[in-house]
């Protein structure tokens, strides 16, 4: 594999391993459920309406995994077609994600450990979400591939809220800080603040390079 190759791969690579937690916690969710678990105060709540969970892990997880490669250049280059088709798999499995998201949000009974300053975390991101995808895929259609780009690295951002909000409560853990459900929302929060900001600092730096020809990848 080329040199120059070579170099793109740390971007999906830490993508993935940084979506795995939430992955592999949708998984074991999942696998919980459909097993049919005894209903326990730890378990009612997700039993309500299990086809959401379905929907949000199994969208959630094809979104992360799918949405890695689009962040490498030497497939968009080479396969056009193929990010043109996996663009349109990522919009309906980010949208089917978030919208079984606010179901979650909306329907599932309370639980006291999610207070309500992170259910409203929960709703304003997944909203958020929605609109960076609506906004990428009406540029991508406008051909407008600055703006698609920006708005589709926003709503990746937003998705992989989950697993920077792992690192951030474990680096709050770490330093010797207590763990509370205040601690919950607020690391959640910065996980989501800290993947939109990286995301704005990427989208600048792209608009001030050159101007590329590359609307062929939607042609």
């Amino acid at each position: 594999m080329p040199r120059h190759t070579l170099l793109h791969w740390p971007i999906p690579a830490g993508l993935i391993l940084l979506s795995l937690v939430p992955i592999l916690a949708g998984i074991l969710r999942v696998t919980q459920i459909a097993s049919g678990p005894a209903i326990t105060p730890d378990t009612a709540r997700f039993l309500v309406h299990p086809v959401a969970i379905y929907l949000h892990a199994g969208g959630g997880a094809l979104y992360l995994l799918l949405g890695a490669f689009q962040f490498y250049p030497p497939l968009r280059a080479r396969w056009p077609r193929w990010h043109r088709f996996a663009g349109r798999v990522l919009v309906a499995a980010g949208l089917l994600a978030a919208l079984a998201g606010l179901w979650m949000a909306q329907t599932f009974p309370e639980d006291p450990g999610n207070p309500d300053l992170l259910y409203g975390f929960r709703v304003t991101f997944g909203l958020g979400w929605i609109v960076c995808l609506g906004f990428g895929l009406l540029a991508a259609i406008q051909r407008d591939i600055p703006a698609h780009r920006a708005w589709m690295m926003r709503g990746y951002a937003i998705g992989l809220g989950a697993g920077t909000a792992v690192l951030t409560y474990g680096f709050w853990l770490l330093i010797g800080g207590t763990d509370s459900l205040q601690v919950t929302t607020l690391t959640n929060f910065a996980a989501w603040a800290i993947n939109l900001a990286v995301a704005e600092i990427l989208i600048r730096r792209q608009t001030r390079k050159k101007p590329l020809q590359l609307t062929r990848e939607f042609a």
